[in-house]
């Protein structure tokens, strides 16, 4: 009777079969978890984007240009002011004008140099450079170039600035990362970010025919006030100078100056105030086969035209060098200085690297027969 009653005593309660559980079971489960916890946590990134990080490498170099411009008002005749709007208002002046712009620009050198937009600072009277700290400085244009909307600028005063990192725009490619940087609508240190959408856009094709310049594309958000800030790849290098964006039908497409570019440019303007341009004094068109194929079924048309792809020369200005070398309407520049010629660019690129005065020949078409002429380019006229 006696051992069945021991039996029939729980031998362990229920509290302590739980306390048991936890130590054998719970306990060393936690010791193995929060180790890993404790390493997730110290190995989570502290790093923020590449885009931060590239900003940081070119902020501190962008600054903010205000300008001015000081022009008499244009004279009013007081006989045709009403009577009554003249007791209101009074006697009307001819006092002066006072307009305001404002850009962006880049520090390419510490002692001081700014590269900006030549359309931000030309014609203006006074220049105020202030830093990406605060600081304001007085700037003093030592030159411009319109035909590729650059310009220099230096400060007053004898400071060392953060330089710019320039990369290389001519290792750009179609899809890579593009990062705008400015002073839109005057708010500063603005970020923006989109791809480098194209290369070699002609800006003939954007409807400015007194400017030489193959721009990128880019989607990255350009505004008023962007320009002359810096286009930046991924690595925070400086791939481009933002110049313009289109508004109207294509609304949103930005386009920067490449640096290799603005790199010469800046250079010239620095050791001689302008830069000289060469020029043949022609205006040119792309033929194809199939305009030409086109032009040539035309009953009505007076020239046959090779089926073939060159420039079509539309154009010879008087007193020009092509006219002196003998270049007429209708001709197709088909080879520039031993080099192929397809198209109006490829000629204009050739002439771009040509000396002045430096004759070389063209390889033109003419009613059939090929023909080499020799041309001496000359410098581009009213520049100076």
């Amino acid at each position: 009777m006696i051992y069945f009653q021991i039996l029939k005593k729980p031998i362990i309660s229920g509290l302590s079969i739980a306390l048991l559980l936890f130590v054998c079971l719970i306990l060393p489960l936690w010791s193995f978890v929060e180790p890993i916890s404790a390493a997730l946590v110290e190995e989570a990134p502290k790093t923020h984007s590449f885009i931060a990080e590239a900003v940081k490498d070119v902020a501190p170099s962008v600054v903010r240009i205000d300008t001015e411009r000081v022009f008499q008002r244009e004279p009013f005749d007081p006989t045709l002011l009403d009577p009554l709007l003249k007791d209101l208002l009074g006697e009307p002046g001819n006092g002066v004008e006072h307009q305001r712009g404002q850009g962006s620009g880049l520090v390419i050198d510490q002692k001081g140099l700014v590269l900006t937009n030549a359309h931000v600072v030309e014609r203006v009277d006074s220049v105020i450079v202030t830093l990406a700290d605060g600081g304001e400085f007085d700037g003093v244009v030592l030159g411009t170039d319109p035909v590729t909307d650059l310009a220099l600028v230096g400060l007053d005063k004898d400071i060392t600035l953060p330089k710019a990192p320039l990369g290389d725009s001519d290792s750009l490619e179609v899809g890579d990362w593009a990062i705008a940087l400015g002073t839109p609508y005057g708010l500063e240190r603005t970020v923006t970010l989109g791809i480098v959408s194209s290369l070699h856009r002609n800006i003939s094709s954007l409807g400015f025919s007194d400017k030489r310049l193959d721009l990128i594309q880019t989607d990255a958000a350009i505004n008023p006030g962007n320009s002359g800030g810096p286009l930046v790849n991924a690595s925070g290098q400086v791939i481009g100078i933002n110049t313009l964006v289109r508004s109207g039908p294509g609304a949103g497409l930005g386009f920067a100056i490449p640096i290799n570019l603005a790199r010469r440019v800046a250079e010239q303007l620095l050791s001689n105030g302008e830069v000289v341009h060469p020029y043949l004094g022609v205006q040119l068109i792309p033929l194809t086969p199939r305009i030409a194929r086109e032009h040539n079924n035309d009953p009505n048309s007076i020239l046959e035209l090779p089926e073939r792809l060159g420039a079509l020369v539309q154009t010879v200005l008087p007193d020009s060098p092509a006219e002196a070398a003998g270049l007429r309407r209708g001709d197709l520049v088909i080879e520039a200085d031993e080099v192929s010629v397809d198209n109006p660019q490829q000629l204009l690129e050739q002439v771009d690297q040509s000396e002045i005065g430096r004759p070389f020949v063209l390889k033109i078409m003419r009613n059939g027969s090929d023909l080499s002429l020799l041309v001496k380019p000359q410098a581009l006229p009213g520049m100076s």
